[in-house]
């Protein structure tokens, strides 16, 4: 996390990178424990780059992939006597919004499922890039941005880690808040029905089921990877308790959203 906190103390002192928005004021300044805390990453971070453009990749995640995706990308964009487009990013457990920064008009909102690796690049060591699959055709694009500085393209990229990381936590809450209403509900149905021989032997089935269906979840889990210039254990981001958040219902289409990623993984291994 050393890393992570490195970048975060650079944004806070880079006076052309957009500070987090706390309460009312969007003069707050970024505390130095961001990194720490899960509430920031809820309410949503904010970057400020440069959009250098997308390109068509064969693979889901790889470092060697993502290299050359954003080697073609920076070369077409250096080839091109246009201006390279502002955008902000606002980095949440829903995924990236990427709006231009000028006219706030926006231009995607990608799903945090729909992100299957990101990317702080060793040669352009400015560059941020993701991988994300179109819902329509299974699509694989890679992004690349142009950051202030290496430090913010290292920040977005371990932001968008942690982002994932509590999608992933919510939705194993709301996983386990489903199985445990199932239980309740199959459980009262039996005591309705005055058959407490019955109810026993449900009782011990459900139980039975649960093992099997937990390790099924386990492999439905949503699948994501990142790399950085200097990769090193210190900079993966560590895996907190899962938290529960007011605004993510159970219905709010995580369930559906990580099942469908995971079923594009298996096809791929397959």
């Amino acid at each position: 996390m050393d890393a992570l906190k490195s970048a975060g103390r650079a944004i806070i002192k880079s006076p052309g990178v957009p500070r987090h928005t706390w309460g009312t004021s969007k003069h707050d300044k970024l505390p130095e424990n961001w990194t720490d805390t899960k509430e920031t990453l809820l309410e949503g971070m904010v970057f400020q780059v440069k959009y250098l453009g997308m390109t068509l990749v064969g693979q889901p995640k790889g470092e060697d992939m993502a290299a050359a995706a954003i080697h073609r990308i920076v070369s077409t964009a250096r080839a091109s006597a246009k201006k390279f487009r502002k955008v902000t990013l606002t980095i949440s457990p829903k995924g990236i919004i990427i709006t231009d920064t000028e006219t706030q008009d926006l231009i995607e909102n990608v799903s945090i499922y729909r992100i299957s690796y990101c990317t702080a690049d060793k040669t352009q060591d400015k560059v941020f890039a993701y991988v994300s699959q179109i819902q329509l055709d299974e699509t694989l694009e890679c992004h690349a941005f142009l950051c202030h500085k290496k430090k913010i393209a290292q920040a977005v990229t371990l932001t968008v880690a942690q982002a994932f990381t509590v999608a992933l936590d919510l939705w194993e809450i709301a996983q386990e808040d489903k199985s445990q209403k199932a239980r309740r509900t199959c459980c009262s149905c039996s005591v309705s029905d005055g058959q407490t021989e019955t109810t026993n032997t449900h009782s011990v089935s459900d139980s039975e089921k649960q093992q099997p269906l937990r390790k099924e979840e386990k492999q439905r889990r949503p699948f994501f990877s990142m790399s950085f210039s200097s990769p090193s254990p210190s900079n993966k981001p560590a895996r907190k308790r899962p938290i529960k958040h007011g605004s993510w219902d159970v219905e709010d289409g995580l369930d559906d959203a990580f099942s469908s990623s995971m079923e594009v993984e298996e096809m791929d291994t397959v």
